[in-house]
């Protein structure tokens, strides 16, 4: 998975590498989506189909617009190795991250806001630093992948992830605090919601 550069030289296609780490992370999440609890009580459905469009036209600019729309290649970031590794080592930490709170998670997990029959309040692994932490790994994940390709089409898609996660993220918290009670609150006091210590 290298390409010849401009010079003759031989360079690792980030391109395709971050494409790979991000179809996994998919392939993991929709395996996972099979073992999961009733829902109970959800998010209107609305909501949930303004966060769906989103993701979809965030995917769409991220993987299909270098093709179909040119100037969303624009190199906003310059290219080289240094830079190239750095986003795709924080793509990977990235989906890692979210991989080890589904796997947290277990069946209380849902892609939409929801409550889940039997719904557990998890406060261990990376929810004993974050509230969110798959948002958190979706979010490094992120910034990886604008840093590794360093094109418009890629802080579009950021962008748009960041305003699906921030619209959802208020509708979980609300959720949980209405079952979880005083119980959730101790916990939005003690734990940060997506960045340990800071936020």
């Amino acid at each position: 998975m290298w390409r010849l550069g401009s010079r003759g030289v031989m360079h690792p296609d980030f391109d395709r590498y971050i494409a790979y780490a991000w179809i996994s992370w998919a392939v993991i999440w929709l395996i996972g989506a099979l073992r999961v609890k009733r829902i109970v009580r959800k998010q209107s459905g609305a909501s949930s189909l303004l966060q769906a469009g989103l993701l979809g036209v965030a995917l769409c600019v991220l993987f299909m617009g270098k093709r179909r729309l040119r100037f969303l290649s624009w190199r906003l970031i310059p290219a080289s190795l240094a830079i190239g590794w750095t986003g795709l080592g924080l793509t990977i930490a990235g989906i890692a991250l979210t991989v080890l709170a589904r796997f947290y998670l277990g069946g209380n997990w849902s892609g939409l806001a929801t409550v889940k029959q039997d719904h557990t309040l998890v406060r261990t692994g990376p929810y004993a630093f974050v509230r969110h932490p798959i948002y958190s790994g979706v979010l490094l994940a992120s910034v990886g992948s604008v840093i590794a390709l360093g094109q418009l089409r890629c802080v579009i898609g950021f962008g748009l992830i960041i305003l699906g996660n921030m619209l959802k993220l208020p509708l979980e918290e609300r959720l949980m605090s209405e079952k979880f009670g005083d119980l959730y609150l101790q916990y939005k006091r003690e734990t940060k919601a997506l960045i340990p210590f800071v936020w």
